[in-house]
This record gives C-alpha cells, sequence and structure tokens, in this order.
C-alpha cells in the first residue's frame, strides 16, 4: 500500500453517501459546504486560522489508486464495480474558498466554502476538518503563548508527545506562523524552513564521569552554539557554577557562551539566582532557558514573579493542547442544487448553538477608516450588496437584540479568498514567513481588549438581516 495517498483519509459514510448518489444518478448534482466552528478554543478572544496548505496539498493529490480500489472491493457493502471504476477518473473539479493562513478568526463564520459536485465535495469533509481543526488549535495556542512573552525567544519542543508524526511536523509549523521563532524537530525544519534549535539531553551529563567534564566536551563540540542543561545534579551548587567555569575558559579562547536551560524545579527562583551569579561572574550575555511542561499560564505566572527567563522551550501543552485537545469545527451543508439553482438548506437541534445558517454566504471584516482597528465581522448572503458598498450598518446580537452598535466610515474587506476555481488552483501559496507578517498585521487591526488571555472582550461576528430571516424563515417550515 501507499502510505503518503491521503485519498481513503476519511469516513466510511463518505464513501457510502457517495455510492448511494451514484446509484440514484444524483452525483452530478452540485452543493455548497461551509466550514466554521462554533465555540472559541482555551476560554481565548480569538482563533487563528491555520491548516490551508495542507488542504490544498490534499486536494491536489486526490486519486483512487489501485490499493484504494482494491481496499474498496473487500468491503461489505459490496459496491458495483462500476462505481468503483468512476472513483479511478476522481478528481475535484469544483470551487474552494479560504479564509488565508495566519487570519483572525471567531465562531460562526464561514471559514471555508466548497462549491461542486456532491459527488467530490461529499469526500473532502473528513481530511479538511481534521487538518483545520489541528492546526487552528496549535496555531492559537501558539498565539496566546505569544501574547504572554512578546519579547522572548519560543521554541517548539513537543514532538515526543505529539500524536504521531505529522501532528509533530503539522503543529510545529502551525506554532511557528502563530508567533513560535524555532522547532526542535528537524523534519519540520527541513520541510517547512523553520529554524531549528536544541541544546541536549540530561544523558549527555550522566555519561560523563564528572558534570563538569561533559560541559566541557560539549562546548568543544560545539563551540559557537553552546547552550548548558543544568539540573542534571543540583542547578545552584553544580550546574551552574560548571556552567560559569565553562564559559570563562571560552571567553579566554575568544568563545561566548549562548545560555543555560533549566528543565526542573523553581523556575521563578532558579532563574533569578541563577541570573545573579552569571551577572556576578561577568557573563551578563549569557541567557537563560526554561523548558518544563510550561504554558501560556505558567509563564504568565512566572513572569509575574519575576523569574529571569529569556526563551522558553514549550512541548507538550503546546502540541497536545492539552487543556483544550480539539477545537470542534463542522463542515455543514448550506445549499443544494434543484432546478438549476441554489435552495438554502438548514440543520435544526435541541440544541440551539447547533442550527446552521443556511444559503451561500460571504463575510467582511468592517475595519474603520478612522482607527483602522477591526469594528466587527458580518456575515452576509452571497451578493449582498450593503456592506461591499459601505452603508451605515446596524450590527447587533440576535439573542440579545438590545445589544447592537451603528458602524460607518469603514472598508469590508472580505475574508474568504478563492482557491480552485473549477477544480483548478487559482491561489499561490504564500510562504511560512509571509504568513508570520501577515499574522502579525492581523493582531494589529484588534484592540487589545480582544487580544488578552484573561476576560477578552467578546468581539461581534453578526449576519446580515436577510440572512437572519431566511434562517427563521426555514426554521419555521421545518418545525410546523
Amino acid at each position: 500500500m501507499t502510505y503518503e495517498n491521503l485519498t481513503l483519509h476519511t469516513d466510511k459514510y463518505q464513501i457510502n453517501m457517495m455510492y448511494a448518489h451514484w446509484i440514484h444518478g444524483t452525483h452530478e448534482s452540485k452543493a455548497v459546504f461551509e466550514v466554521f466552528f462554533r465555540k472559541l478554543p482555551f476560554g481565548n478572544g480569538y482563533a487563528v486560522f491555520a491548516g490551508l496548505q495542507r488542504i490544498v496539498e490534499y486536494v491536489n493529490s486526490l486519486g483512487f489508486d489501485d490499493d484504494c480500489i482494491r481496499y474498496l472491493q473487500e468491503q461489505e457493502e459490496n459496491y458495483d464495480p462500476r462505481f468503483l471504476e468512476e472513483l479511478r477518473s476522481f478528481r475535484f473539479t469544483g470551487n474552494l474558498s479560504s479564509v488565508e493562513e495566519g487570519t483572525i478568526v471567531f465562531p460562526n463564520e464561514p471559514l471555508i466554502r466548497v462549491e461542486g459536485k456532491i459527488f467530490e465535495a461529499q469526500l473532502l469533509e473528513t481530511a479538511i476538518l481534521n487538518f483545520m481543526n489541528f492546526q487552528t488549535l496549535i496555531a492559537t495556542k501558539a498565539s496566546r503563548i505569544r501574547q504572554v512573552a512578546p519579547n522572548d525567544i519560543l521554541m517548539e519542543f513537543g514532538t515526543r508527545r505529539a500524536q504521531e508524526a505529522d501532528a509533530a511536523i503539522w503543529g510545529a509549523r502551525a506554532a511557528y506562523l502563530a508567533g513560535f521563532d524555532a522547532t526542535s524537530n528537524m523534519r519540520a525544519g527541513m520541510l517547512f524552513g523553520i529554524p531549528s534549535k536544541g541544546t541536549h539531553a540530561h544523558s549527555w551529563v550522566q555519561d560523563h564521569d564528572s558534570e563538569e567534564e561533559s560541559f566541557y566536551r560539549f562546548a568543544a563540540a560545539l563551540p559557537d552554539q553552546v547552550t548548558l542543561l543544568v539540573d542534571t545534579y543540583d542547578t545552584l551548587r553544580s550546574g551552574v557554577p560548571h556552567a560559569i567555569r565553562v564559559a570563562q575558559s571560552m571567553e579566554r579562547e575568544g568563545k561566548r557562551m549562548g545560555g543555560i536551560r533549566l528543565d526542573s524545579g523553581d523556575l521563578a527562583y532558579l532563574s533569578k539566582t541563577a541570573r545573579t551569579m552569571l551577572d556576578e561572574a561577568g557573563l551578563n550575555y549569557i541567557k537563560i532557558v526554561a523548558s518544563n511542561d510550561l504554558d501560556e499560564n505558567i509563564m504568565f505566572n512566572l513572569k509575574a514573579q519575576g523569574a529571569q527567563i529569556d526563551s522558553w522551550g514549550v512541548g507538550t501543552q503546546l502540541i497536545t493542547a492539552a487543556d483544550q485537545p480539539a477545537l470542534g469545527g463542522v463542515y455543514k451543508l448550506v445549499a443544494r442544487e434543484k432546478e438549476g439553482a441554489f435552495e438554502p438548506v438548514i440543520k435544526i437541534s435541541g440544541n440551539p448553538e447547533k442550527v446552521s445558517t443556511p444559503g451561500v454566504k460571504d463575510v467582511y471584516r468592517l475595519v474603520s477608516r478612522e482607527t483602522g482597528r477591526a469594528e466587527a465581522d458580518y456575515v452576509t448572503l452571497a451578493g449582498e450588496p450593503e456592506a461591499m458598498r459601505g452603508e451605515k450598518l446596524k450590527l447587533y446580537d440576535k439573542t440579545h437584540p438590545y445589544l447592537y452598535k451603528y458602524v460607518e466610515g469603514y472598508d469590508a474587506v472580505p475574508l474568504l479568498r478563492p482557491i480552485y476555481e473549477n477544480g483548478k488552483q487559482v491561489y499561490r501559496l504564500p510562504d511560512l514567513d509571509q504568513i508570520r507578517r501577515y499574522h502579525r498585521q492581523q493582531l494589529e487591526l484588534f484592540w487589545p481588549e480582544y487580544l488578552r488571555k484573561l476576560n477578552p472582550a467578546v468581539y461581534l461576528v453578526d449576519i446580515s438581516a436577510r440572512a437572519w430571516q431566511l434562517k427563521m424563515e426555514l426554521i419555521q417550515k421545518h418545525t410546523v
């Protein structure tokens, strides 16, 4: 089998629905699906969209090869051989629009829109959600960490705790686009051009007759990249003093040590004491690196305690998004072809938050011309002219309509960009450094109150009056 072929990276019910459409001759009919999430992760005020490159690579590589067909032939559903032959020529021929990677996004607004034959659009669901949900989650977590350490060096150290190899490399990429500076994963560095960083393990120290010997030998091997792990035995009585001796020896040879790393213990106390020891030895240029199950909450508290840490290695808590390990994005049908036109459709649920918003939609970011800041996101039915013309709008919370505001003097910036048109990729993927710059620009659009880690202000995402009216009409139609 070909491990790299992701065509069957899908749920079985997608294949079953494709087959049922084929059996009934409806597989050529058109449909529109939209991807969104309902709730922000981590109690955050925003999310960072990521995963588009992975989605594009997936769509471009779709193809049912012999291994796929052979496996489908073995299924208990006994798919008609003619259906399997149809799959051999499968390719995506529809349209796909998406927000760009690094965009600040919010709940209940379309992030990806897929328009095409139901036969094709159905297959894309599982993989798109897998890629978008994971990478958006990690990028959001990374952005939260960057918010509490805006001027420090951040390194992604999570590979050994990630949920398998793909999660490690794509998680490293998501962290980098959202503001991290480096990764420990060499493969991610090679594939995506992310700077790689690393020191040495405790085993290096243990494998020598003394800690001091291990430090001297490491510095001799890598004199231009010396960061020493000082907590194998006793950080303040042994590790830091030995590191100081090695640093002084390096100075006599015209070299400078880069840093020391703390991986356990009271990081606030140890870093402050180590800083004092280094400074008193005339080594104020040596940086202090910290690791050990860090996340934005621990880092925030360490900074509040005056910890003297310059660089942070963040692993498990980031790569697994440990405090909320799933985003919960969904892929919902919003319109289907009927008599040559798109008919809006709705999903109704006993959970009000799960009632979908019907119809093909666009989403705009309303940016004040006076302040240069985002006022709200505005979701409209496709083609509605009001936002595009910059007309005065009344925006209000549809659940609490007495909470409203008027916006005018704004630019309506469309968030959905065409990625595929008629199956052809029309969007050139930016490189990772371009995405990082774009993400920083996105952050500058928002008032700090929306971005803060604790109790962020709620950013308004409103749907147009027409879209709201359509939703109410379809709810009434299907519940009477």
